[in-house]
């Protein structure tokens, strides 16, 4: 026999026939999501958040970045502010575009002392246009933020979060099961957590626009988790009275069934992302839609992954420490090994210890059953019925010819009457 060509990964993909053996290797996944969670954690509570100005309060200075100069460049404001404030700029970045663009200048706060000094400074070294095109110091704006505001939108956020976690929970035990709900929040923790660590690995900025980008990620990797389970539902039903495949190994092909899926979905779902980084942030310089990308592009790569190599072999684990599944696997097992024994000692096993898990054989059974049903219903002839009715006549019986005419003397007419 010659060898079969292996298939290629795409094909594995989309054909979602259990190529993949993720649940069977869920002990390395769960390694390797211990070690992210052990490195987010560990640098969330050592190095700590950037926290914005939102959450720590400041100052913020605000100027055009026309000048009579020219247009003004964020390294050159940034000196400027340095030599003339006591503390050095925290963010300096440039929002809107064209003749509405404008420099923002956030610091730890300063007094209104320290304030005026600072405008009166960047005005003579920068000299900033107005609205009437002429050098103003009217045209540089100043505010303070307070860190209460930040810690108000961290309050309601928790208590978001715990909210969406109770009725979540609740949701999934009734149209699941108890051990899909534990699994599925599970999930949903890790992708906050490894969201956050990601955050304060790079250092990124957080702000109320990271909050809340940080609970929308959430409706998503639930969906991705909701979409996988339910049909580990479908593949598992009734699974307890069948020994075709053990639970992990029905759970294993649901994964496959819906990985495409997953993929298909996340890039789509990036997609949006992506323009908010490359308009929002890159053309048009908000740094609010930068804090939203970043959040929810983290999140949704970390929600996808999650539930495709961690929230089901978290499922089959939990349910597999049940006695009743424990003894379908074995029960399984067994007739694979009597089925191997047969294999060994005779041409072709029947049809009560076939391999079901091999979707062909279970095809090719299928119908040979057909066909035999078929050919029962088909009508007889009844040559028995023939044969008596010439012997009880005192005749020998005569065997019919390949043209169906009857043969032997006993057959031809004599001529002779019959007294």
């Amino acid at each position: 026999m010659t060898p079969t060509k292996k298939d290629s990964l795409f094909h594995r993909l989309y054909v979602g026939t259990g190529a993949f053996d993720i649940v069977g290797k869920r002990k390395r996944w769960y390694v390797f999501f211990s070690v992210l969670m052990l490195v987010c954690i560990g640098t969330a509570l050592f190095k700590g958040f950037n926290f914005g100005l939102e959450f720590t309060g400041g100052t913020q200075i605000s100027m055009p970045t026309q000048s009579a100069q020219g247009e003004l460049s964020e390294e050159r404001v940034r000196e400027v502010f340095n030599e003339a404030s006591p503390v050095d700029a925290a963010q300096v970045q440039t929002v809107g575009t064209g003749g509405s663009a404008s420099v923002q200048i956030r610091s730890d706060h300063l007094t209104p002392e320290q304030t005026n000094q600072v405008q009166a400074t960047l005005f003579q070294e920068l000299q900033p246009l107005g609205n009437n095109g002429q050098p103003s110091q009217q045209a540089i704006s100043d505010s303070a933020v307070s860190g209460t505001w930040g810690g108000e939108i961290s309050r309601q956020a928790l208590i978001a979060l715990a909210v969406f976690f109770v009725l979540v929970s609740v949701f999934l035990a009734l149209y699941f099961e108890k051990w899909m709900a534990v699994a599925a929040m599970i999930t949903v923790v890790h992708d906050v957590v490894l969201t956050a660590g990601v955050y304060a690995i790079v250092g990124l900025e957080v702000t109320p626009a990271s909050v809340i980008g940080l609970l929308t990620i959430l409706g998503y990797s639930l969906y991705d988790t909701v979409v996988v389970f339910d049909k580990v539902k479908e593949n598992t039903r009734g699974i307890l009275g069948l020994t075709r495949r053990t639970y992990a190994e029905a759970a294993n092909l649901a994964v496959n069934q819906t990985l495409a899926r997953s993929i298909n979905t996340t890039v789509i779902a990036l997609l949006p992302v992506v323009a908010l980084l490359a308009i929002g942030v890159g053309l048009l310089g908000v740094g609010t839609l930068q804090d939203l990308a970043v959040v929810q592009a983290v999140g949704v790569f970390a929600g996808t992954v999650s539930s495709v190599l961690l929230a089901t072999p978290l499922l089959v684990d939990f349910k597999m420490r049940g006695q009743d599944y424990k003894d379908q696997a074995r029960k399984v097992q067994e007739r694979r090994d009597r089925v191997a024994r047969k294999a060994s000692g005779e041409p072709a096993a029947t049809a009560e210890d076939m391999d079901w898990s091999d979707e062909e054989s279970h095809d090719k059974e299928l119908r040979k059953e057909k066909a035999a049903a078929a050919a029962a219903s088909v009508p007889t002839r009844a040559q028995s019925s023939r044969s008596s009715r010439s012997t009880s006549g005192g005749q020998k019986a005569t065997k019919p010819s390949a043209s169906g005419r009857p043969t032997g003397k006993a057959s031809r007419p004599t001529g002779k009457k019959r007294r």
